[in-house]
């Protein structure tokens, strides 16, 4: 019993269990978060590939070129990158590495195909577009060798918008009411729907003049004008608000339309009274999207309209031009002036599109939950 006593075992035990140090947790490894180590490889492998293609692509080889060069850099980059990382890490973490910078540099160069191309237009524009004239007057009030200060782009900025605001008024009962018959009523016809939906996504913009011009204009006898655009504009924009559409009204909770239909509404009640409050969102998002890829069209009312210089408001009677017609006209024409109006026009074209996805996004954002 006194030798029992005096060992102890349980007062030992605790001792050493609370002097120990602790196991350290298992944590998940910050995938995004960049080490020093990362931060050293990465920038010793450009500067080292950038050396070493510099010495061999402009002094050693017989080569030249800017992007033959760029190129050759990124190549090694890569190389250089992957057997730095590999001397002192595992395989995963090699594997990961190479991966990213793979993606960041396809990524960097669509963002360098985007940039080059706004920047471009802008330089080549700006001559023409930074005149205020040339926003406030038509084409008729210049010539395509006068100065930049007299003559503008109005006529085509308002037949633009006039185009664009038949085809929307057409194309967005259409492409909702067709979204709404896949989603909330089905069967094998709305299959049938979506399918021919999802192919005319994919439908050559020229497809759509030539089909207009020859049911409109040859069949039907209507003149060469900026309705017959906006009809071929229609036939573009719907599609796309048909299937943006259709994914907006699928994310619709189904316990919202089962909720509806138990307190004794119809169907279609149902279909007006919740589900499409709960997408119009995601609907109007799906409209603007349509109304951006219509807007810079320019096969279809190439086919269906024709440039005019003078203004026109009435899209049933002559030719109304718009803004890809008039950049077309400008920068085909070989007359310097005109050209400069062309890329201005381009400007203006540009940022319409941009404010049209812009407000998509605002639109689209996520909405905070109300008190």
């Amino acid at each position: 019993m006194t030798n029992l006593a005096s060992a102890g075992p349980p007062q030992v035990h605790m001792g050493a269990a609370v002097g120990a140090p602790a196991e350290p947790s298992d944590r998940p490894r910050a995938v995004t978060a960049m080490s020093t180590d990362y931060r050293l490889t990465l920038a010793g492998s450009l500067i080292g590939s950038l050396a070493l293609t510099w010495l061999l692509y402009t002094q050693i080889l017989p080569f030249s070129g800017v992007v033959g060069f760029v190129i050759c850099w990124y190549v090694a980059y890569v190389a250089m990158f992957a057997t730095v990382t590999a001397l002192v890490h595992s395989a995963p973490i090699v594997i990961d590495r190479l991966w990213t910078a793979v993606i960041t540099g396809a990524a960097s160069l669509v963002a360098l195909a985007l940039v080059s191309t706004v920047v471009y237009i802008v330089v080549k524009g700006w001559p023409a577009v930074h005149h205020l004239s040339f926003l406030t007057q038509p084409e008729s009030k210049g010539s395509p060798t006068a100065p930049l200060t007299q003559g503008g782009v109005l006529n085509a900025i308002v037949g633009s918008l006039i185009e664009l605001g038949i085809a929307t008024a057409i194309s967005l009962p259409l492409g909702i009411g067709t979204a709404v018959f896949m989603v909330e009523v089905g069967g094998r016809f709305a299959t049938v729907v979506r399918t021919v939906v999802e192919a005319m996504t994919a439908l050559p913009d020229i497809l759509a003049g030539l089909f207009i011009y020859a049911v409109l204009i040859i069949s039907l006898g209507f003149q060469i004008s900026g309705f017959a655009a906006a009809m071929a504009l229609t036939v573009m924009m719907l599609p796309i608000i048909a299937r943006a559409s259709d994914v907006a009204l699928r994310v619709v909770p189904g316990g919202l339309r089962e909720a509806s239909l138990a307190l004794g509404a119809s169907q279609w009640r149902t279909i007006w009274r919740v589900v499409i409050p709960t997408a119009a969102p995601g609907l109007a998002q799906a409209v603007i999207l349509g109304m951006a890829r219509a807007i810079g069209e320019t096969a279809p009312v190439l086919i269906c309209s024709a440039p005019s210089v003078f203004m026109n408001g009435n899209p049933f009677v002559n030719p109304m031009n718009s803004l890809p017609l008039y950049i077309l006209t400008g920068v085909r024409s070989g007359e310097p002036r005109f050209i400069e109006r062309g890329f201005g026009a381009g400007i203006v074209l540009v940022v319409l599109v941009l404010i049209l996805f812009g407000v998509a996004k605002y639109i689209a954002r996520p909405r905070a939950a109300g008190r």
